[in-house]
């Protein structure tokens, strides 16, 4: 078992299976594109376990609390952890994160899209260390995001 999913074990994190792309998107677009040594991570969801997307959905500052869309923004670093998973092979060949934007579907007026987005970045920093871990970041507000989900985050990394 590599390091990395040794960590994940010791933090009691269980990685979803990757979310599938639709059958009619699949000829121009893919959950993660490698180009070199640099994978670009489309945008992911909150999943459970088991791989269906987690709830609740919703606005957040609405039918969606802070503490909630922190924990979406948690699921949704263990489901791109998933997906990188599947496209490396193993999740120690990833070197840096090097950037993440954290979108918020939010209320007109809410303003904390930054602790929100913690969520994931709090879990890539436990489960990478601050060497590998820490990434340049955006952290926005959105009118509406895909099926309604409160959280929708995008990154890149770089691996070996």
């Amino acid at each position: 078992m590599s390091q990395i999913e040794n960590r994940l074990k010791t933090l009691g994190f269980t990685l979803p299976p990757p979310f599938p792309v639709p059958d009619t998107m699949q000829s121009y677009m893919s959950m993660a594109h490698i180009i070199g040594h640099r994978c670009i991570i489309s945008g992911h969801a909150a999943l459970n376990p088991d791989g269906s997307i987690a709830q609740p959905l919703g606005q957040v500052g609405g039918k969606v609390t802070q503490a909630q869309a922190k924990h979406a923004a948690h699921l949704t670093a263990l489901a791109m952890l998933g997906t990188l998973k599947a496209t490396l092979g193993d999740l120690d060949r990833i070197t840096a994160w090097v950037k993440v934007l954290g979108m918020v579907n939010a209320v007109p007026g809410f303003k904390d899209h930054t602790p929100v987005i913690n969520g994931f970045s709090e879990t890539i920093a436990q489960v990478f260390g601050p060497e590998i871990g820490q990434h340049a970041r955006s952290a926005v507000g959105m009118a509406s995001l895909p099926f309604d989900l409160p959280v929708e985050i995008e990154a890149e990394v770089t691996f070996k």
